[in-house]
């Protein structure tokens, strides 16, 4: 009887943390959209937080103006009522309370400087439907020679109802992606535009469809050929 007692505690006190931990992942899981000012100039931030099992949690954090999304969150904890984030990709911390039922954050974003940051819960953003693949579509690499040092660079690309997307990583340089100001082709030809790094490639699609031999465009034009990667 004993033991009977003793295993019915145990399993609610069991159930009574994971009941706990579900109430505060629904409390932070979803999106939150902030602006970051510093020196007069102000950045669009959201922040996409996911429930994953056993009460963990995982984020990335888009920086709109940047281009650059779903920077990965290397660490995140909460306690019910205050969040901790640390983005290693960009030497970032976020340090924040939860406000006004579940739908207001106010913290400190601190990288280099410490600045005040509040996020507002928004409404999940759906992304852009899928259209038919075009002979662009999917994960291109090669290295950027720069002389002293070479780069690795990679693009991917997908059509959507709302026309190509692209988007580019340097992983020698940053584990973030830059999502393409604007993208487009012409028959054989794709070109790439990424304002924020002051940056576009152009480059003409080969007759087996497996590479783009171009020109990468920043600060001086240098070639660059990008070969297709098999998922």
């Amino acid at each position: 009887m004993k033991r009977m007692v003793i295993r019915w505690i145990a399993w609610a006190i069991a159930f009574a943390s994971f009941a706990w931990v579900s109430s505060a992942q629904s409390q932070i899981a979803g999106d939150w959209q902030g602006t970051l000012s510093a020196s007069g100039a102000e950045l669009h931030l959201v922040l996409h937080v996911s429930a994953g099992k056993e009460g963990t949690l995982k984020a990335t954090l888009d920086s709109v103006d940047q281009g650059a999304y779903g920077i990965p969150v290397s660490a995140i904890s909460f306690d019910g009522s205050r969040l901790s984030l640390t983005v290693a990709a960009v030497s970032g911390k976020y340090e924040g309370s939860v406000k006004s039922g579940g739908t207001r954050m106010e913290g400190t974003w601190t990288q280099g400087a410490s600045l005040p940051l509040s996020f507002t819960r928004v409404a999940a953003q759906s992304a852009p439907k899928p259209a038919a693949p075009t002979n662009f579509d999917g994960r291109w690499a090669g290295e950027l020679d720069l002389g002293t040092v070479k780069l690795r660079i990679i693009i991917e690309v997908a059509n959507t109802e709302s026309g190509l997307t692209a988007r580019l990583q340097s992983p020698d340089q940053s584990p973030v992606w830059v999502t393409a100001s604007a993208v487009s082709r012409n028959a054989g030809e794709l070109r790439a535009e990424f304002l924020p790094l002051g940056a576009s490639f152009a480059g003409k699609i080969s007759a087996d469809r497996q590479s783009l031999d171009g020109t990468f465009n920043q600060n001086g034009a240098r070639a660059l050929t990008l070969k297709r990667v098999k998922e």
